[in-house]
């Protein structure tokens, strides 16, 4: 029982019935001027309805009174736009035809019920006078019936169709898919800078000597120095800034990396061939991600080791490789966010990418097309 009555405390039920009998205003007005022709107003709206902007118009209308819970919410049912497509501006004149109709049915009945339990009560022979109070009752279903008959029409009519859902969905992607680029962008420039800070604070406490000590202040400023350039980057982007964003380091800079690892105690041996400095932007700057993250496991998981890096331009492809001893701190780097952000870098450029024991090695192996923009 409760359950029955509960509509009728509802704010929502009231303003729903009020968008019903919006229409009898126009339709009133019309009576006045010619009641024979009554269906008049039924053609008067087609024309109304193929404007673009009374979709806009109608929807605000309807989301403020028939869904106001819903209002400034991103996915909302009733899609506050203009028509764009004459699909859209069809359903626009379904919809004022419905709003017709409603007004018209919704509207009028309970003043019919009314009538008629008044009918009954003064007028019918007295053995039906019992039945009175039943069209009075009937009275709030028909106002709560046809606000939720009316609230759904507006949410087919009025809602985002097939291609606004994909248009809606293709922008959540793009969406998505940059928080998962700016996560990977702080998960490897700031893990990297933490990890080499921290390698080298233990290296120097561990040394004991001032001129090494020294050194490894030094490292630490300078990778601390480009983290907070990078994490500045980030937040611009973040922010929307229009102050122009700084250029992302690339493979051309790679032994910026190479030194950092250097500096904290791991012996690097590196060979680079082909023309990286020919490689495409967006291809290079991810590499050189690739390889900050590769470096920055090698750290953190196995300390400062021997490690023997590859970088190759050969064959229409960028081949990237980094190895080291294997230890069984390495191997439980395998299901880490870092390595799993390596992968992702690839495939989103059409490469692969593979880490795991290889002939001894730990082994963290890329291999990225040059035209896998394209």
């Amino acid at each position: 029982m409760h359950r029955l009555i509960r509509p009728l405390f509802r704010p929502v039920t009231y303003t729903r019935w009020l968008h019903v009998c919006v229409p009898l205003a126009f339709v009133a007005v019309w009576l006045f001027i010619d009641m024979k022709h009554f269906y008049v107003p039924a053609f008067l709206v087609i024309p109304v309805g193929l404007v673009p902007a009374v979709r806009l118009e109608e929807a605000v209308q309807a989301q403020l009174l028939l869904t106001p819970d819903e209002r400034g919410r991103p996915r909302a049912s009733i899609l506050v736009a203009p028509s764009l497509t004459w699909a859209d501006r069809w359903r626009t004149v379904l919809w004022l035809e419905a709003r017709l109709a409603s007004g018209l049915l919704g509207a009028l009945a309970p003043v019919q019920l009314l009538l008629l339990g008044i009918r009954l009560l003064h007028t019918a022979p007295w053995w039906l006078s019992f039945l009175a109070p039943l069209p009075l009752l009937a009275i709030p279903v028909c106002v709560v019936t046809s606000g939720l008959l009316i609230t759904q029409a507006a949410r087919r009519l009025l809602g985002p169709s097939q291609a606004e859902r994909l248009t809606e969905l293709e922008e959540r992607t793009e969406q998505l898919l940059e928080r998962n680029r700016i996560a990977r962008e702080l998960h490897d420039s700031i893990g990297h800078a933490l990890t080499v800070a921290v390698v080298q604070a233990g290296a120097a406490r561990a040394a004991n000597d001032p001129a090494f000590t020294d050194h490894a202040l030094a490292a630490i400023e300078e990778t601390g120095r480009e983290a907070l350039d990078d994490l500045e980057r980030v937040l611009l982007i973040l922010r929307e800034s229009p102050t122009p964003l700084g250029q992302r380091p690339s493979l051309s800079e790679a032994d910026r990396l190479l030194e950092s690892a250097r500096s904290s105690g791991a012996k690097v041996d590196a060979e680079v061939s082909g023309p990286v400095e020919l490689v495409p932007g967006p291809i290079s700057r991810e590499g050189y991600r690739m390889l900050q993250e590769a470096l920055t496991n090698v750290l953190r998981h196995s300390g400062p080791v021997p490690v023997r890096v590859r970088i190759a331009v050969v064959a229409g492809q960028l081949s990237l490789e980094v190895t080291n001893p294997l230890d069984g701190a390495a191997a439980a780097a395998l299901g880490g966010s870092g390595l799993r952000g390596i992968r992702e870098r690839a495939a989103l450029l059409g490469g692969t990418a593979e880490a795991g024991p290889h002939e001894g090695d730990w082994r963290v192996y890329a291999r990225l097309p040059l035209d896998g923009l394209g």
